[in-house]
């Protein structure tokens, strides 16, 4: 398998299984972030139901009665009981509306309650300017304020379908049982005393007594719905008792045409009176458990919102952890790549390189000399070739041993090397015989080079490890021949050089010979030359 495959293999290994868990914690923070608002929201909600209620069970009623008594009485301290029942009603309306959520929140059915209690709020404070001004001699502002306490129940009731707690749908469904119960009570005691206070002939309400039972068993559908809850269990239980049956049974017959006796009427009244006593006790003990609802939603809320950075904070360390991982692995296989590829270079250069000496080898001076003529098509006229050997080479292993061989080999290569052009290709040919390719060189430029090359040759000392120091001598044989894109094969230049060698040799040796210059063959002896036998660079 190649080693991009296996980096993508990897990273693969690596990435997918956290993708898949980054979006599971995407999904399970966006579900937590909705709980989390969903636990707000309720929070507000209970907030406007513990006021609301608040306000429907004590605020409005005690500004009802404070006014009444004002009316009966204008004294100075009846005058500072209704101002101050006056600044908590308008103290807890300010606070109720700026305890409601955004518009957002809210539904139309709610937000049109809301513009309608506005209004209500405005009629109590007209009725308030008409009171201090003396227009209600003689007559009841009572109804206003009925009004406004209807449309406040209105709003409570229009609270209950956007809450999502049901611990909080259930006490929302409880407060507003109790509130209908309380009201339809209140209204069928006060229609109830005023007609059996007036004379034989007065006429019964009958249509506002209705209303009264009609929220009285609104509230207690509420309430039976609901009777699991305690609060409910008790109201339950008190309604049960003989004193309030007996009630009941009064009012029915009130509601039937029947007029009490004035006993039966004072027992009737103590019994409602105690009745709403004890249903606006459990209205206000509703609205503040409401209150601690929101408390613990709170509470709940702020958990929630914890767990939901904790889980942010993990997730993101997880995406740091991963992501270093990830980079560490992908260096470690680009090392590996890296090494692999040296290693390679490294095998590659070794089989195309003398271990000895360092130079090419015959394989790989044959690659390198096919690209080399391949590129001087184009710019090099002339080619030549320099063949040399060592003098007496044989002796030096004869008598120093082969180490001195090997060491004498290998400093005389170097020496080549810093002497020949740098673009012109060595190569050891075999034993002590080296070879260079000089792109374009007459045979006359090739020579002056070999010149330099025989002179740093016997110029060096070589020192060997048993402490001697050796010099040497090399014979060098130069040809060249026109450079032709037709013609790659210089086996012939290496014959020629070869014999220009042996005449160096024969002239005495340490010294150079240069053969005769190759004139440019014609087109058909190019094409023998291209197809016959030797070396060509091509294959």
């Amino acid at each position: 398998m190649k080693f991009e495959t296996i980096k993508k293999v990897i990273l693969a290994a690596i990435m997918l299984p956290f993708v898949f868990m980054l979006i599971e914690g995407v999904v399970v923070i966006r579900s937590s972030v909705n709980q989390y608002w969903n636990l707000e929201k309720d929070r507000q909600f209970a907030d406007v139901l513990a006021r609301g209620g608040s306000i429907a069970a004590t605020e409005i009623l005690t500004e009802i009665d404070a006014t009444r008594r004002y009316l009966a009485d204008p004294s100075d301290r009846n005058a500072v009981d209704m101002q101050q029942s006056r600044v908590t009603l308008d103290r807890e309306r300010r606070a109720f509306y700026a305890s409601l959520p955004s518009r957002d929140a809210l539904d139309e059915g709610l937000v049109g309650e809301l513009s309608i209690l506005s209004l209500a709020y405005s009629r109590i404070v007209a009725a308030r300017s008409a009171v201090d001004q003396g227009r209600y001699a003689g007559s009841d502002p009572g109804s206003i304020y009925w009004y406004a306490a209807l449309k406040q129940l209105a709003v409570v009731d229009a609270l209950s379908p956007l809450i999502s707690d049901p611990v909080l749908l259930e006490k929302s469904n409880q407060l507003m049982g109790i509130l209908l119960t309380y009201y339809g009570e209140r209204l069928i005691t006060g229609i109830g005393t005023r007609y059996l206070n007036q004379g034989v002939s007065a006429r019964l309400p009958v249509e506002l007594f209705v209303q009264g039972k009609v929220m009285l068993g609104e509230g207690m559908d509420h309430m039976v719905f609901h009777s699991s809850a305690p609060i409910v269990r008790n109201i339950v239980a008190y309604l049960g008792r003989s004193s309030q049956v007996k009630a009941n049974a009064i009012t029915d017959a009130i509601l039937a045409g029947s007029r009490p006796t004035r006993a039966v009427h004072d027992v009737w009244a103590a019994a409602q009176s105690e009745r709403m006593g004890f249903l606006q006790q459990k209205m206000i003990e509703a609205a503040q458990d409401i209150h601690a609802t929101g408390e613990n939603l709170s509470t709940r809320s702020h958990i929630h919102l914890t767990r939901i950075l904790a889980l942010c904070a993990g997730l993101l360390i997880l995406a740091t952890l991963v992501l270093v991982l990830a980079a560490k692995g992908l260096r470690l296989i680009d090392r590996l790549t890296q090494d692999r590829e040296t290693l390679v270079g490294e095998l590659r250069s070794a089989a195309q390189t003398d271990l000895l000496t360092g130079l090419y080898n015959r394989r790989g001076f044959e690659v390198a000399a096919s690209a080399l003529l391949t590129q001087a098509e184009h710019g090099s006229r002339w080619i030549s070739v320099v063949l040399f050997d060592l003098d007496h080479f044989k002796k030096i292993n004869d008598i120093h041993g082969h180490d001195a061989g090997d060491a004498v080999l290998r400093h005389v290569a170097g020496v080549a090397r810093q002497n020949f052009r740098s673009f012109d290709l060595l190569v050891r040919h075999g034993g002590e015989e080296f070879l260079a390719l000089l792109p374009d060189s007459t045979p006359d430029d090739a020579a002056i080079v070999a010149e330099r090359v025989r002179l740093a040759i016997e110029g060096a000392e070589i020192p060997l490890t048993s402490g001697d120091v050796l010099k040497v001598t090399a014979s060098f044989g130069c040809a060249g021949r026109a450079n032709e894109a037709t013609n790659r094969n210089f086996e012939d230049l290496v014959k020629r050089a070869d014999l220009a060698l042996y005449a160096a040799k024969a002239s005495g040796r340490n010294c150079v010979v240069s053969g005769p210059t190759l004139p440019a063959p014609v087109q058909e002896e190019r094409r023998k030359a291209a197809s016959g036998g030797g070396f060509d660079s091509r294959m």
